[in-house]
């Protein structure tokens, strides 16, 4: 039985060349709304016609804004219209004419292609993402723009990354550690402290993903080294949401680290961590990175339940598992959704199998199935194959249980 996670580390982490960004920590949407209105406002008195260049820039801080609103009101439609208004703003602000408001386009639109294509299954979406930051470095070059080109390289990163979680793609991965790699060059922590810590939380995510594909600790522990790095700077009073991500990233791999070595330490480590980013990251102001957290603390509790003798740790998983429910939508989240749900049917499974009856066992196998109807519809078939097995196993032994609670009556019965 195997205990899974899409959404392991953290997908929070991309960057705009705008200041609308600094609406990511807003704790409503007002402000974004606010903008939206703005730049439509500065959109009809900009004539589009003899100032190309200034419309675009507005078309540009629109889709910034749309984005954001998007991201926070887990909205489809506002992304999808990110990306059409980046692409319209394409249209003036070309190459040609202004090669570097063309790159910062590119760039944001590989921003808003990443967002909407985290909420999707598959990859396309992505894929387009990584075209975007390709067209984008094309003028964003480490000699003429470096901040801009290493910054570029990062967002580059941390696609490639999500590409190679989906497909179970090793080379991507790897792309994805020399992109971050690169950016590294430019962004020191001397130079550009809060983009070096950026980086290195983005380095991390593809060191580890590669890593739990590779079954190899020291890609692992390297990970761990680099998020260490990113909070020597990201601080709680002065980067919450920041400092919250790189703590729950963090837990993953000390999660991970701890099953491969058999580490109690380093899974009571990976709870601290994971309870750490839970006091900033909260229901009411990211609900989906609160919601992510709990899945990933319910994942090292069952690690840690699974090696103990009774069945108050997988209680606790059970319960992370159900609070990250309440927030994951089957419609709108479906891969996020069926993986908790695989999840829950594990933690369920192994308390079933320590305890008489099959009530446990039957909550399980309805977990699963809950499970399977979205990673067919996904075509998810790494996560299927998973979930099947771990439904038919637990299908089998309540069959198996059955057989021996009727064979019991029936002894019963015969003695009489």
């Amino acid at each position: 039985m195997e205990t899974t996670s899409l959404n392991r580390f953290s997908t929070t982490l991309t960057e705009l060349t705008t200041p609308a960004r600094a609406g990511a920590v807003d704790t409503g949407t007002a402000r974004l709304q606010g903008l939206v209105a703005t730049y439509r406002e500065a959109l009809r008195r900009v004539d589009r016609a003899k100032r190309p260049v200034e419309w675009a820039m507005a078309q540009n801080g629109l889709g910034n804004a749309l984005r954001l609103l998007g991201e926070r009101d887990r909205d489809p439609a506002r992304l999808e219209e990110a990306v059409a208004t980046f692409r319209e703003a394409l249209t003036e602000a070309r190459r040609d004419r202004a090669p570097l408001d063309w790159a910062m386009i590119q760039n944001n639109l590989g921003v808003a292609l990443r967002t909407l294509g985290l909420r999707e299954s598959g990859t396309e979406r992505i894929e387009e993402a990584v075209a975007a930051y390709h067209e984008a470095l094309k003028e964003y070059r480490a000699d003429r723009v470096p901040l801009d080109w290493a910054m570029t390289q990062s967002n580059l990163g941390a696609a490639l990354r999500n590409i190679g979680d989906r497909l179970d793609n090793s080379d991507r991965l790897q792309e994805a550690v020399s992109a971050c790699r690169q950016a590294l060059k430019v962004r020191t922590r001397e130079r550009a402290p809060a983009e070096w810590a950026m980086t290195q939380n983005n380095l991390g995510n593809a060191l580890a993903s590669l890593g739990e594909r590779s079954r190899e600790p020291i890609l692992l522990s390297t990970a761990a080294d680099a998020y260490r790095r990113a909070l020597q700077v990201y601080r709680r009073d002065r980067n919450p949401l920041d400092w919250a991500m790189t703590h729950n990233n963090l837990g993953n791999v000390l999660s991970a680290l701890g099953e491969d070595k058999s580490d109690d330490t380093m899974l009571a480590q990976a709870l601290l961590a994971y309870r750490e980013a839970l006091k900033e990251y909260r229901r009411e102001i990211v609900p989906l990175d609160w919601a992510m957290t709990h899945n990933n603390l319910g994942n090292a509790l069952s690690r840690i339940g699974e090696r103990e003798i009774g069945t108050a740790r997988l209680e606790e998983a059970v319960a992370e598992y159900r609070l990250a429910l309440q927030e994951y939508d089957s419609e709108k989240m479906p891969l996020d959704w069926a993986m908790t749900q695989n999840n829950l049917g594990s933690a369920l499974q192994r308390i079933g199998e320590r305890q008489d009856g099959i009530g446990r066992l039957e909550e399980a196998a309805a977990a699963y199935n809950d499970a399977l109807s979205s990673f067919i519809a996904a075509n998810a078939i790494r996560y299927l194959q998973i979930c099947w097995e771990n439904r038919d196993h637990v299908v089998a032994l309540i069959r198996r249980r059955r057989d021996r609670a009727s064979a019991g009556e029936e002894m019963a019965v015969g003695g009489r």
